[in-house]
């Protein structure tokens, strides 16, 4: 499809109801009607989010001396989070836009490092659980590595003496996720740290999804297995701030327990009539609003509203739970962590996709899991308006596919 140019241009009015009337098939995130992509609590956050946003809306990350000011914000928030995830003075970190450059910075800075402290190293290799992001793949493809991935284990997690005999001479890297996002579950962070060490290669943990909820979560009283920089042998870190740290997208945070190993992870160029080109992430010109953003909501929560926002998903999430465990024929799966939840049709006249079908039908989005098929919840604070009304929906739609016999058909383009 080609479109051109307006010859004229529009109002600002005109515009925006236009750019307002293409939202109107989109799911209604503000009623949770989304269990993921869009992290939700009120719109006084909402406002926080993006005010601060709108603040530095023209500012270039890139610019380092000229705009002293993200760096500082930046700054700032690398080292709250450091000091969340209980990194010691040694520790340092970038700003990223999203998960996958976080991961793909670590990628690239394990690879370099690996080359630089094991000369004579093949072709790198990356060991993961087969529930590892896709981004591990995606890094790898882009920077000439092999990524072996390792069924899991009955309960979900990282198989740890599998993923240990598949190291090799070229491996430089094993992984491990806080939580994993198919299932998730936490994998043995502590097991696989030991394993790094005795190997002699990097840690990385993926707490793209968990870096900034497990952590309050833990210290309401749940038992939330060790993942972070207080475990010995844990090498970086990846963190997501436009998750559950509620800043707005294009916010996340590779972190390392040594801020000397940052210097793999620069890139510097010189031979052009500009003088020299550094970054230490993968983009030039950066956005410094979800900088501004992501330092406005921690400092305007604090500890106590990332405290209120954990204790709001994790008692909504054991509602659900319940709720579903008390539909005839379904079944929530176990293990699963934090603020996640699956479920599973165990009645052979329930097809479980043609649930899904009818649940979106209804008008909510559904996400699914297909080792094993399952439904997939990822739960935030919008979720605890609805949890009677989606409830009563799935019972419904439940008690309509045993009536119909009805054979749902997967849909693989949900992520």
């Amino acid at each position: 499809m080609t479109t051109h140019f307006p010859k004229n241009g529009s109002t600002w009015v005109d515009l925006k109801q236009q750019l307002e009337a293409t939202k109107a098939d989109d799911y209604a995130w503000k009623r949770g009607r989304l269990p993921l992509y869009v992290y939700w609590r009120d719109e006084e956050l909402y406002q926080v989010a993006r005010d601060a946003y709108s603040l530095f809306f023209i500012e270039n990350g890139l610019g380092k001396l000229a705009f002293p000011s993200v760096q500082k914000l930046e700054r700032e928030v690398i080292g709250m989070v450091l000091h969340l995830l209980q990194a010691d003075e040694a520790a340092g970190g970038s700003f990223t836009a999203g998960g996958t450059e976080s991961i793909f910075q670590a990628v690239k800075t394990a690879r370099d490092h690996a080359r630089a402290e094991r000369p004579g190293i093949g072709r790198p290799r990356i060991v993961v659980p087969q529930s590892a992001h896709p981004a591990f793949n995606k890094a790898s493809h882009y920077l000439n590595m092999d990524v072996v991935r390792i069924p899991l284990g009955a309960d979900f997690r990282a198989d740890v003496a599998a993923m240990e005999r598949a190291v090799d001479d070229d491996t430089i890297m094993i992984v491990g996720s806080a939580p994993a996002y198919p299932h998730g579950v936490f994998d043995p962070i502590e097991d696989l740290a030991r394993l790094a060490m005795a190997k002699g290669v990097w840690l990385h943990v993926d707490a793209c999804v968990g870096g900034l909820l497990a952590p309050f979560v833990r210290r309401l009283g749940y038992d939330i297995p060790p993942f972070d920089f207080a475990v010995n042998g844990v090498t970086s870190i990846s963190a997501d701030l436009h998750k559950y740290g509620f800043a707005a997208k294009g916010a996340s945070l590779i972190l390392f327990h040594d801020a000397g190993l940052q210097k793999y992870q620069r890139f510097k160029f010189s031979d052009w009539p500009r003088g020299t080109y550094a970054t230490d992430t993968f983009l030039g010109t950066r956005p410094a609003g979800p900088v501004a953003s992501a330092w406005a909501v921690i400092n305007y929560l604090g500890e106590e509203g990332y405290l209120n926002i954990a204790r709001t998903i994790m008692a909504t999430r054991a509602k659900f739970a319940e709720g579903i465990a008390a539909i005839l024929g379904l079944e929530v799966i176990e293990p699963s962590d934090l603020s996640f939840l699956l479920y599973r049709s165990v009645d052979p006249e329930l097809d479980i996709n043609a649930i899904a079908e009818k649940m979106a039908e209804r008008g909510w989005f559904v996400g699914r899991c297909t080792e094993p098929s399952a439904i997939h919840l990822m739960f935030n604070p919008v979720h605890a308006t609805i949890v009677d009304e989606y409830l009563e929906d799935l019972a419904s739609v439940v008690s309509h596919v045993r009536r119909s016999g009805r054979v749902g058909v997967l849909d693989e383009n949900t992520y």
